[in-house]
């Protein structure tokens, strides 16, 4: 039995001696001229890749214990690309990423965050392939267009993996999104003013950012098949675009006003809440008209504490930051995109529950 045992211990450098470069590349699925850079850590290798060849080795034990060692690891590099404008909630979670380098330094990743003027897809789609060049993957908030798709599809071809934020797009091959599920968000804003205005026939409008935004537009669709499921007395005036611009959906605001001076409730599907605000006080309608929004910011908090706004659903920006960082950690361990991420959750913030 002793001799069994020190025959089987004798045996294990021999087995993990017998892995071959072959072996590392059928399991990690790449080619044995990339895991001959990797093991022998030359360049030209992305980091996802490096990362996924070394996880294959040491599970076929070819490195003793199975250790990937440190200095074959270099951070991973991320970019995350915004919209620029207006849009607070946005401006927020770019903010939020600069400042949390230390904390992505700890799962051996950096970030940058770059934006690109806000509904230009043929300017996100460059911007993507830009990026490419020197990133090892990158998440962004999408656009539905036909440049866009073949832009995510490229760079999946290219190994660089893309995330959706907030706004996802179909038919891509982006590995994962994150963000709300939109459609129930909308419902829930729905459910929401019809419960402010009470059961009386009622007017209400939308005010979105822009409808290119596929989340805005299942915003739209769960708010419309809500109130038509369950409050068929309140009748929709219209849907207006503001493009997340506080000037425009002041604007906006006004006119509605004009057109329907017996607006009972306001919904803000995008960015720009403070423009609908300045318009309805300065109208006195502040305290009688359902005022719901998105984004829980400074500025959204200003409107619920005053009684402008009456109900806010929103994310955290840290859920998002670090469902992003565990879902590219997932790939370059070679595991599914989606292991281990808390997902995020409609959270309603009403005046009497400010964080």
């Amino acid at each position: 039995m002793d001799f069994e045992e020190a025959d089987d211990k004798s045996l294990a450098p021999r087995r993990r001696r017998m892995a071959r470069v072959e072996d590392i590349a059928r399991l990690s699925g790449v080619s044995t001229a990339t895991v001959d850079r990797v093991l022998n850590q030359r360049p030209g290798v992305r980091a996802v890749t490096v990362q996924r060849v070394l996880q294959a080795a040491g599970e076929l034990g070819y490195l003793m214990d199975g250790a990937l060692p440190p200095q074959a690891l270099r951070p991973l590099r991320l970019a995350f690309l915004l919209p620029s404008g207006t849009n607070r909630y946005l401006g927020m979670l770019g903010r939020f990423i600069a400042s949390s380098q230390d904390q992505l330094a700890s799962f051996n990743m950096r970030a940058r965050v770059a934006h690109i003027e806000s509904f230009q897809p043929e300017l996100l789609a460059q911007q993507l392939r830009q990026l490419a060049r020197d990133v090892d993957g990158i998440a962004f908030m999408a656009i539905e267009h036909p440049a866009v798709r073949e832009a995510v599809d490229s760079l999946a071809e290219r190994g660089i993996p893309t995330v959706t934020l907030i706004s996802d797009i179909a038919n891509t091959r982006r590995v994962a999104y994150i963000g709300l599920d939109n459609r129930a968000a909308g419902r829930t804003a729905g459910y929401l003013v019809a419960r402010f205005i009470g059961p009386r026939p009622a007017k209400v409008a939308m005010i979105a950012g822009s409808l290119s935004y596929r989340a805005h537009e299942e915003r739209e669709m769960g708010f419309l098949y809500l109130l038509q499921e369950q409050f068929p007395a309140i009748e929709i005036v219209g849907l207006r675009e503001g493009h997340d611009n506080e000037s425009k959906n002041y604007r906006q605001t006004k006119m509605l006003l004009a057109q329907h001076p017996d607006l009972a409730g306001v919904y803000n599907i995008g960015g720009g809440p403070e423009g609908i605000g300045r318009a309805l006080k300065e109208a006195g309608r502040q305290n009688d008209v359902a005022f719901i929004g998105h984004g829980l910011t400074p500025e959204t908090r200003g409107l619920l504490i005053d009684g402008t706004m009456d109900a806010v659903i929103t994310q955290h920006p840290q859920t998002t930051l670090m469902d992003c960082v565990a879902i590219f950690a997932n790939l370059r361990a070679g595991r599914s995109p989606l292991h281990g991420t808390i997902g995020s959750r409609i959270e309603v913030i009403l005046r009497e529950n400010l964080p």
